[in-house]
């Protein structure tokens, strides 16, 4: 789950995540929405896969990635569960109390 955070932490790689949240989109489309070199762009969407976040398809010249809310809605789970946010087992507690 570290790898998610560390993902997170970054405002750009954020921004890529909301942007995606759209639609799909190709690395260039991604690129020319920040005012960064391609180098860092790519290191970006390393990241964000390495994370698991994203899934990046070839599709002839271009990369396609899109976003995978499984994965960002599993760690934030994790992390509200981590302090007793949103747990099941206050819910029925509050419901039959």
């Amino acid at each position: 789950m570290s790898t998610v955070f560390k993902a997170l932490s970054d405002p750009t790689r954020r921004r890529v995540l909301e942007l995606l949240r759209e639609r799909p989109m190709t690395a260039g489309e991604l690129a020319a929405e920040f005012d960064v070199s391609k180098p860092t762009m790519s290191a970006h969407f390393t990241v964000l896969k390495d994370a698991n976040l994203v899934d990046a398809t070839k599709d002839g010249k271009s990369v396609i990635y899109r976003i995978k809310l499984s994965v960002l809605e599993d760690a934030l789970l994790g992390f509200a569960a981590a302090f007793g946010l949103g747990s099941t087992s206050d819910t029925e507690k509050e419901e039959t109390g």
